[in-house]
């Protein structure tokens, strides 16, 4: 089936000329990573937005590569110096990159350099002749502990935004999509996207690239714990260990590799 222009996203295309793509390569931290969508049997334990639009691609031509360098935990520089570089070389048709998130929840972050910083390494992507997807960052408004930090995003947002007009990019602004002010499209960890929300993200993807697909929402849950409890359990199992991390100056992703670093085929649907 055709793909849905914003149903699930605002998308901007740029100057998009195609709409089937047989090298892929994706970039970032854990958000393209895939954490927050299980799957024991694919590398690092997860499968991912990025997995789910590489399999849509596959579908329409089997011959299709696919590379994902993203790394959990990582920030902008370092997946500008460890990554960026890595993709050029592929010379990909096609790269999305998320960048920024684990700066933005750190005190003291300089925006506009890490936006000088984004831009070139953009800048480097866009010259390879790929068609280049972007994200702004989600909207933590209705979170009552990433809230308080809705004014950083909200500026790195519009950072995105304007790197995207720049360079004609494709643009998923994940800060309109308002599908993820429900709780069911988070995991646990209430930081990562649950499988539902990779699902809607990999939508979102392909409908702002204009590619034919036949991917639906997956089930929702009825509902999802909450209340003083729960909030406890988050706080011991979730919360604490992340900022004994910021404390010590680790990362989740310091032990783990790339899940492709080379070209691959796109991991089966189960």
């Amino acid at each position: 089936m055709a793909g849905r222009p914003g149903r699930f996203a605002l998308v901007s295309a740029g100057k998009l000329t195609r709409v089937n793509f047989t090298r892929y390569v994706a970039l970032g931290d854990s958000f393209t990573e895939g954490v927050g969508d299980p799957d024991p049997v694919l590398p690092n334990g997860v499968r991912g937005w990025a997995d789910r639009v590489a399999g849509a691609l596959t579908a329409i031509d089997p011959g299709t590569r696919y590379a994902n360098l993203a790394i959990r935990g990582r920030k902008l520089v370092p997946i500008v110096n460890e990554q960026v570089d890595a993709a050029v070389s592929l010379n990909p048709d096609l790269v999305t990159i998320h960048a920024g998130g684990n700066d933005l929840l750190r005190p003291g972050v300089d925006l506009d350099a890490l936006g000088a910083i984004y831009d070139e390494a953009i800048g480097k992507l866009v010259a390879t002749g790929a068609t280049v997807v972007v994200f702004t960052p989600h909207d933590p408004g209705a979170s009552k502990f990433f809230g308080p930090l809705r004014g950083r995003f909200a500026i790195m947002a519009e950072i995105v935004r304007h790197i995207a007009d720049r360079h004609d990019l494709v643009l998923v602004d994940y800060w309109r999509i308002r599908d993820y002010d429900d709780t069911r499209l988070w995991a646990d960890d209430r930081l990562h996207m649950s499988s539902p929300g990779h699902q809607r993200m990999a939508i979102a993807v392909l409908d702002a690239l204009g590619v034919a697909h036949d991917l639906q929402p997956l089930p929702l849950p009825d509902s999802i714990p909450s209340g003083s409890a729960e909030n406890i359990r988050w706080t011991r199992e979730f919360l604490g260990p992340w900022v004994g991390r910021r404390l010590r100056g680790t990362s989740s992703g310091d032990a783990l590799s790339a899940k492709y670093p080379t070209w691959s085929a796109a991991p089966a649907a189960h």
